[in-house]
């Protein structure tokens, strides 16, 4: 996975995600003035950016909404927007960059039962430690662990070791708990989306 980074492994989960359903709607959390759109617009994805009141009204002044792109004002923490998110029948796949490293586990595992239960067959993809992202799913039921991605140290600086580099992870909402194979399911003691090797649905990789 030479010269990919976070944003890299990010773009290629909902790449692969849109892959499948291209009319999917793209739940941008917390992305500020980011351009993600433009960089993975295939023409006909719905994409939404979630931010605080005051960050949307910036963005919607320097990036007025258009047909297929619109700002909502709501806390991306919150419980709040995944009812105002349209479509949801096309696929939702959601991307919290940086939103689940910030909040304490308690909350970020609140959202992601939010979203696996308003997203059935959605997806969400986040970066976060190995020990983090498995303290997020652990017992979890409904959610799939998918692809992992870890970003190549940068160039400048000091080197970072790998136990410290935050990885792309993404996880796929069952329709349902009884969806979920049991081989496949989030345990506690990490086998969910922090162990890409015992878990059979973790050990596909957008880039290596």
């Amino acid at each position: 996975m030479t010269g990919y980074g976070l944003t890299e492994c990010v773009d290629a989960a909902v790449r692969a995600y849109l892959a499948e359903r291209p009319e999917a709607t793209v739940v941008a959390l917390d992305e500020g003035l980011g351009t993600g759109f433009w960089r993975l617009d295939n023409g006909r994805l719905h994409w939404l950016s979630v931010l605080p009141e005051e960050a949307a009204a910036v963005r919607r002044m320097l990036l007025p909404d258009t047909a297929r792109r619109h700002t909502l004002a709501r806390e991306p923490a919150g419980r709040e927007w995944p009812a105002a998110v349209p479509g949801t029948s096309r696929g939702v796949v959601v991307v919290a960059a940086g939103v689940l490293r910030r909040l304490p586990l308690p909350a970020g595992r609140a959202l992601l039962a939010v979203c696996a239960a308003r997203f059935p067959g959605g997806a969400l993809v986040f970066d976060a430690l190995p020990r983090r992202a498995a303290a997020l799913v652990a017992g979890r039921p409904g959610l799939v662990p998918g692809h992992v991605c870890r970003p190549s140290a940068g160039r400048r600086g000091l080197p970072v070791p790998r136990a410290l580099r935050p990885r792309v992870y993404e996880v796929r909402f069952a329709a349902g708990p009884a969806a979920v194979p049991e081989g496949e399911r989030p345990r506690r003691g990490g086998s969910g989306a922090g162990d890409g090797g015992r878990n059979p649905a973790a050990r596909r990789t957008h880039c290596r």
